[in-house]
């Protein structure tokens, strides 16, 4: 759609409180799965609330005038349709917001005021994003003040920054800013590369902080009728799941070797919904006979810079748990080499610098380590001189490899 009347919006939500979610990561060096046909029972949602369907999370909105429903199909779809709307806003995607690769197909057919949007909430600061393919009637420009632009996924995206005062949040009442991409030709169907936008809202002085849901969302409010059919996918694994039913609790001595089996059950769903199972087994056996015998620490951490510009940087850091016990909360520490200063992070509890050492802590949900499993968390951060990456880690006071 193009063109945008500016007509002022009706500011809006009193949005249900939705909760941040996470998962634990565990790396796997070989598994095959069989991808079987999905069949799932359509759902309609027509009153607030949030969930999770055939392995995505969705959320649903309405401020409770007009009518409106959305009706979950199999795999990422949804469908929805509205009439006479205050304002509703309804998605399938994740309860945990990342800077993944999107993907989606569908229709989009609004008359009046409304947006097709990658949508989503971070804490620590508090910000609303909209990464934007699609818009109808009310300009998201209007009152904005506009930061630039960034080139992404075969279109060019403006970039402009709002600040919503005293206005309703996931968090309650509260003033927090508003992130918006919207792209200069509308479509309806591609890949949104989240990163890239995050990326250039960071680079504009917008930072984002600790993730919480993000979904492929149809927002439409002051009036006007529609209708909307999405199916929502996602580049890597963020769609797959993996149980891991063994080891249990294990112990041993430290110095001797020794050996751990795994069995874990694997589910992969593809962006058309269809999904398939199967369960395996590893055993592993260490390399050597202790500290002396080359089978490395209880630990391993690896460092990634994902992105960096002028000024600034995005980072990944990945802990496994290289011993046969379960790690059950962990505090990480390292030193920068340069002179990194960290503004945001995600999955983590805390986290502290001082000077170049940084000091993080687990997250509620991802303290526990198992043997051979690991959990990757993440920041954002500035740099003057250097954004060398540290190469010596500690946990729980341990050094790690």
């Amino acid at each position: 759609m193009n063109g945008f009347p500016a007509n002022p919006k009706s500011r809006r939500r009193g949005r249900i409180r939705l909760l941040a979610g996470g998962a634990l990561a565990l790396a796997l060096a070989a598994a095959t799965a069989a991808i079987l046909p999905g069949v799932a029972k359509a759902a309609s949602v027509c009153s607030n609330q949030t969930g999770n369907s055939n392995g995505y999370f969705y959320s649903f909105y309405t401020a409770g005038s007009g009518s409106v429903c959305m009706t979950l199909g199999s795999g990422g779809n949804y469908s929805t349709s509205w009439s006479g709307v205050g304002d509703f806003v309804a998605g399938v995607g994740w309860s945990t917001g990342a800077a993944r690769t999107v993907t989606y197909s569908g229709s989009f057919n609004p008359s009046g005021d409304a947006y097709l949007s990658l949508y989503g909430w971070t804490t620590n600061p508090l910000v609303e994003y909209y990464i934007t393919d699609d818009c109808s009637g009310y300009n998201p420009a209007n009152g904005a003040t506009f930061k630039g632009t960034v080139t992404s996924d075969g279109g060019t995206y403006n970039i402009y920054e709002d600040q919503r005062v005293n206005q309703p949040s996931i968090q309650g009442t509260a003033t927090f800013n508003q992130y918006w991409a919207v792209r200069t030709s509308s479509r309806v169907g591609g890949t949104i590369t989240a990163g890239n936008f995050f990326n250039a809202w960071a680079s504009d002085g917008m930072p984002l902080g600790t993730f919480n849901y993000q979904i492929l969302a149809t927002e439409a409010f002051n009036g006007g009728s529609g209708n909307s059919n999405i199916t929502v996918g996602s580049g890597g694994s963020t769609s797959n799941t993996v149980t891991v039913t063994n080891p249990g609790s294990q112990s041993g001595t430290v110095g001797t070797a020794a050996s751990v089996q795994i069995q874990a059950t694997v589910t992969a769903r593809d962006s058309t919904g269809a999904s398939g199972s199967t369960t395996f087994t590893w055993s592993i056996a260490s390399s050597g006979g202790g500290e002396g015998g080359g089978g490395g620490g209880a630990c391993q951490v690896a460092y990634s810079t994902t992105s960096q510009w002028t000024g600034g940087f995005t980072a990944n850091v990945t802990i496994t748990n290289s011993s046969t016990s379960a790690i059950n909360g962990w505090t990480l520490k390292f030193t920068f080499p340069g002179d990194q200063k960290i503004t945001s992070s995600w999955n983590t509890g805390s986290e502290n610098q001082s000077g170049e050492s940084v000091t993080m802590t687990n997250a509620s949900y991802n303290g526990t380590i198992a043997p051979g499993g690991n959990t990757s968390i993440g920041f954002q951060g500035t740099w003057t001189n250097s954004d060398a990456a540290p190469s010596s880690f500690t946990l729980n006071g341990a050094t790690c490899t």
